[in-house]
């Protein structure tokens, strides 16, 4: 099992007391002990998350360069989380409160001749990936990050291993794959054919039996499971050692299409395409084991939160038990408001939202927000009234009330899931939003949403600098190469300043959300890609307008189409100064409370009262 805390903080008094004459004598051991543990966030709404794949980012420590290829987007580049470290200046420059970093552990160097620098082929939960750094590196950049304010996130996976053993369909000892006839079959046309079966042990398709094993004779029961052993690409049987157990896996094959949310004995139970092996989260003791790895991760380096990979394919009821846990046992040492935000890679806003359901996750990806309004809204020109629609479902779908502790029921982090999703235009495993569209103003507009609508911004590392690539690996770009560290572009410009406003105006950070104007219109009509909200919080109100039209300055009026201006909690003769715009343009509120403000094409306005 994996190490406790206790022993984290006995053994290396142990050591001294036992050793200490002949270290004396010989050289000085550098202090190895875990940090205390502490609370850095007081409300996860005022953090701005900036998502990094640490080999993507900055090499800093060339020493660790090895498998390096930075000609191919598959290879390793070389950055380390001294790079991180070397980029914290940057990173403050732009305004980033928060990082969430790519996987910590130790995984499979290669396969298929990909490498696993993303970090998601588990091999040994418990140790660092050496191409990043060592557990003392890793704690002293969680500890610089704090001393500048600096949050740090960890990637979690429960769901899988790399690639490290395949199924023995035939039994003869080795990875095969097989083409096998299955006799003649009548087609839709009434003609007759041979029916091709295709099959690879490393990975075979979805039998909810299990793979079974088979020969020319017939099947022969559930197919051996063989573990690999190619230490040059680490691809040997996973650590710990509990790991190595055959029945701490579904052992049932890959996904196949379709696999939607309603096959669910597919999702939660079958292996993830790449051959990535299910592990089997209904066992008790895997339970208790992943509870102990991931309190570990934190109790060794004091890190702030958890990003959880594939989380709609493990079943709900183990979330139901690792948060709680996770937030007891931190709560118990001292670290509070730690936050847990899921991937739930769906478009459905329900699939989601019941991974926030009380005793489970703080707060979600919001993929349906990222579909339904970066996208189709920002992107591609989609009407406003998208935004309105899948905000009036959220209260339905999302947790209404702050997740608990598990200790003294106090709240977790104090925010329901509903005011604390975590909003993103791009990440790493979608297409860049300039992919395809190259509208730098269309980006821009976006980040005016993000960076002032509710809940939790997430910028992936190079929007910044107009990153444009496409899917995976396409959309996983080399910083350092890239001129990725430029401060003078206008997209970085731009959004400093938006964290900026967002920092100093407290509503844009932990204000209500009432939408005030969305349209249907999207042409050359009067108020066409508009959407403007107010955001108040403790008597204070900032009001939002952004204009989507790429070609048309648009108002928050509709007198043309026999309406009138928009409503406002503002008292009328208010002034309203823009402080987003150079010029500080200002706007009256007229009688009734109602006011028309005009934007720009893909534009924006932050009003406050004068």
């Amino acid at each position: 099992m994996t190490p406790k805390r206790l022993s984290h903080r006995l053994l290396p008094t142990l050591l001294i007391l036992l050793v200490s004459g002949l270290l004396a004598s010989c050289f000085n051991v550098p202090h190895t002990s875990a940090p205390e543990l502490t609370t850095e966030v007081e409300d996860w709404r005022d953090e701005i998350i900036y998502q990094i794949l640490v080999d993507r980012f900055e090499d800093g420590d060339p020493n660790r360069n090895y498998r390096v290829d930075t000609s191919s987007l598959t290879a390793w580049h070389g950055g380390d989380w001294q790079g991180v470290m070397d980029r914290f200046d940057y990173l403050e420059e732009l305004g980033v409160t928060a990082l969430w970093i790519s996987p910590t552990f130790k995984v499979v160097e290669e396969d298929a001749g990909i490498a696993g620098y993303h970090g998601y082929w588990p091999q040994n939960f418990v140790e660092t990936n050496p191409h990043f750094g060592d557990m003392a590196t890793l704690r002293r950049m969680v500890a610089e990050a704090h001393e500048r304010d600096i949050k740090v996130i960890f990637d979690v996976i429960v769901n899988h291993i790399g690639q490290l053993f395949y199924y023995d369909i035939n039994m003869n000892g080795q990875p095969d794959e097989m083409v096998e006839g299955s006799g003649l079959v009548y087609d839709e046309y009434g003609g007759i054919r041979s029916e091709i079966i295709r099959t690879t042990e490393w990975d075979p398709d979805f039998d909810p039996r299990g793979i079974q094993a088979r020969t020319s004779l017939g099947e022969a029961g559930p197919a051996p499971l063989v573990w690999t052993y190619m230490p040059e690409l680490n691809r040997v049987p996973p650590q710990p050692e509990v790991f190595q157990n055959p029945d701490w896996y579904h052992r049932k094959g890959r996904v196949v299409t379709p696999w939607g949310w309603d096959i669910r004995e597919m999702v939660e139970t079958a292996d993830f395409p790449g051959g990535l092996k299910a592990i089997n989260t209904t066992l008790p003791e895997v339970r208790r084991e992943m509870i102990d790895i991931w309190a570990y991760w934190i109790e060794e380096t004091n890190a702030d939160g958890f990003r959880i990979d594939t989380v709609k394919h493990v079943e709900e009821d183990f979330w139901a038990e690792f948060a709680p846990a996770i937030r007891a046992r931190l709560a118990e040492q001292g670290k509070e408001n730690f936050l847990m935000f899921g991937e739930i890679f769906d478009g459905r806003d329900d699939v989601i939202g019941r991974y926030t359901a009380p005793g489970m996750l703080d707060s979600a990806f919001y993929f349906s927000h990222k579909f339904q309004v970066f996208d189709d809204v920002f992107k591609n020109g989609g009407p406003t009234t998208n935004i309105e629609n899948l905000y009036n479902q959220r209260f339905d779908n999302y947790g209404t009330t702050a997740q608990v502790n598990g200790i003294t029921d106090s709240d977790g982090n104090g925010i329901p899931p509903t005011e604390a999703m975590v909003n993103f235009i791009d990440n790493h495993d979608v297409a860049r939003f300039l992919f395809e569209f190259d509208e730098i103003d269309g980006l821009q507009a976006a980040l005016i949403y993000l960076l002032t609508m509710d809940g939790i911004p997430c910028i992936y590392y190079g929007t910044e600098q107009n990153f444009n690539g496409g899917n995976d690996p396409a959309n996983r770009e080399n910083m350092w190469l890239n001129d990725g560290f430029d401060t003078s572009g206008e997209t970085f410009q731009l959004t400093r300043r938006l964290i900026e406003l967002r920092k100093e105006l407290a509503p844009l950070r932990r204000g209500s959300f009432d939408l005030r104007w969305t349209t249907e219109r999207t042409g050359d009509e009067q108020d066409a890609g508009i959407v403007a909200f107010e955001r108040t919080y403790n008597g204070e109100t900032v009001l939002v307008v952004v204009n989507t039209n790429a070609s048309n300055t648009s108002e928050t009026s509709a007198s043309s189409l026999g309406g009138g201006g928009m409503p406002v909690s503002f008292s009328s003769g208010t002034t309203l100064v823009d402080r987003f715009s150079e010029s500080g343009d200002t706007f009256t509120v007229g009688s009734n409370s109602e006011v028309t403000i005009e934007v720009p094409p893909r534009s924006g306005r932050i009003l406050v009262a004068q």
